[in-house]
């Protein structure tokens, strides 16, 4: 069969010039958070700080207000990414938001633990009383008490983020509690303007603290609630066909008005909400299955649970409230000309769509599909028909995955990702599925000596 050229093909060091440009702004990105976290200390030494390092008792004191300063800048930043800002969703990515989502997790935790324990034996000694009494003493101020249920609520945040208990979770369950976050915010605020004097009326420290509280609460309202809102409501999105794609998968295809607008990428996902009885309090992050049109979007659902199933009898008219899109899994992340397409079970809908929308010469690409049966292999027949009228170069893997929690089946134990695609290093790597089998790719990319910012990856789990 010819090969078609769907895509218009770009010009030359087209993708050097687009990785140059995302280093670019996202520097720019974690630079801005850098800044935030110095200025709080900065503007805290510069008014009065340095004043407070004269007797051991104020020293600690200091110190611990310091790391309570920059726990809650870090705690700020973490609502900044929850939030879904466009720019920064754009400039960082999904890997590295998440990977800096768990880090300004651990120094808000530290952070927070520091400024308890410091501050406290830092009044203790300013006052010349025992720790107890100290803290019987600050327990009689109500904006004490919000503080300290404030880092309970942060706690309980932090431990249902940990993988292990985000696994057992529902995820409605796991997004209740991570809202709690919102809630420490709000709780310790009276504590942030009264305690010690530090953001007294005058100092540039409050106006520095106010403009930031009052930037991170309208991000979270602008692109959290208002936003997805206001789309719904334009595009006017309803159900208008669910049809079989295999055992268990199915297609659910939905229209509404100009959903160009949107500005939906091949590779995306957007949060789903179905407003059927029983289903509208459901979220669902799905990656659109088939190209954008101004008329249609398609998602490809797997069945893997009962909320996933009950999907399968959405009635035709079912209006559906979308927020997003999200993701970075897209061409825009591409740093060569030349790519590498690996998906598995579900993960295989971004992929196909980005096969089907992304610049390549014929023989550029190659695609790899995983499944541990031929029937895992969501949208094999699309997949295939693209890549014969594409030329793109097509491996489909099936058995189940080798000890040792290998992406490879368990009749080829030895295989490797520089096997399958010997010219790999070269490419950009596109990788979507299962946690563990995306690590088990990513670890043989590495050693095949591929460079972190061509692998991009695109995971399945729980979003801030």
């Amino acid at each position: 069969m010819a090969v078609e050229t769907l895509v218009a093909p770009l010009a030359r060091g087209h993708y050097a010039r687009q990785a140059r440009a995302n280093r670019v702004r996202a520097g720019a990105v974690v630079g801005a958070g850098w800044l935030v976290l110095a200025m709080s200390v900065v503007l805290f030494l510069a008014e009065d700080g340095l004043g407070r390092f004269s007797h051991l008792g104020s020293s600690i004191n200091a110190l611990g207000i310091i790391a309570g300063l920059i726990a809650t800048s870090a705690l700020l930043l973490m609502l900044l990414l929850a939030a879904r800002v466009p720019l920064i969703d754009r400039a960082l990515g999904q890997p590295r938001a998440t990977a800096l989502h768990s880090q300004l997790g651990d120094t808000v935790v530290i952070g927070l633990g520091l400024h308890a324990v410091l501050v406290l034996v830092g009044y203790a000694a300013m006052d010349a009383i025992s720790i107890i009494d100290e803290f019987v003493y600050l327990w009689a101020q109500s904006d004490f008490i919000l503080a300290v249920v404030a880092m309970a609520l942060l706690v309980a945040v932090v431990v249902s983020s940990i993988a292990a208990a985000r696994r057992r979770l529902p995820y409605e369950v796991w997004h209740a509690v991570h809202l709690a976050s919102y809630v420490a915010v709000g709780l310790s605020i009276p504590h942030m303007f009264s305690m010690s004097g530090l953001l007294a009326q005058g100092a540039w420290q409050r106006s520095y603290w106010i403009a930031l509280l009052v930037v991170t609460g309208g991000c979270l309202l602008a692109f959290r609630c208002l936003r997805p809102a206001w789309v719904s409501l334009r595009h006017r999105v309803r159900v208008t066909a669910v049809t079989s794609a295999g055992p268990n998968v199915f297609h659910i295809e939905v229209s509404g008005r100009r959903l160009d607008r949107l500005g939906v990428q091949a590779g995306q996902y957007l949060h789903w909400r179905f407003l059927a009885p029983g289903l509208w309090w459901h979220q669902h992050p799905f990656s659109v299955s088939a190209a954008p049109s101004a008329a249609r979007l398609r998602i490809t659902v797997r069945v893997l649970g009962a909320g996933t199933a009950a999907l399968r009898d959405l009635r035709v008219g079912t209006k559906v409230f979308i927020e997003g899109p999200y993701g970075t899994f897209t061409d825009g992340a591409r740093t060569t000309d030349a790519v590498t397409l690996v998906g598995a079970g579900a993960g295989i809908a971004p992929i196909r769509t980005i096969l089907e929308s992304t610049a390549f010469d014929p023989g550029a690409a190659t695609v790899v599909l995983r499944g541990s049966r031929a029937d895992d292999v969501v949208l094999g027949d699309e997949v295939a028909a693209l890549c014969d009228r594409r030329g793109a170069r097509l491996v489909e893997l099936v058995g189940h995955r080798a000890p040792g929690d290998r992406w490879v089946p368990a009749d080829q134990p030895r295989l490797t990702l520089v096997d399958v695609v010997p010219g790999v290093a070269g490419t950009d790597l596109y990788v979507c599925g299962p946690e563990g089998f995306m690590a088990s790719v990513i670890a043989d990319a590495r050693a095949a000596g591929v460079p972190e910012e061509q692998i991009h990856t695109a995971a399945f789990g729980f979003a801030a």
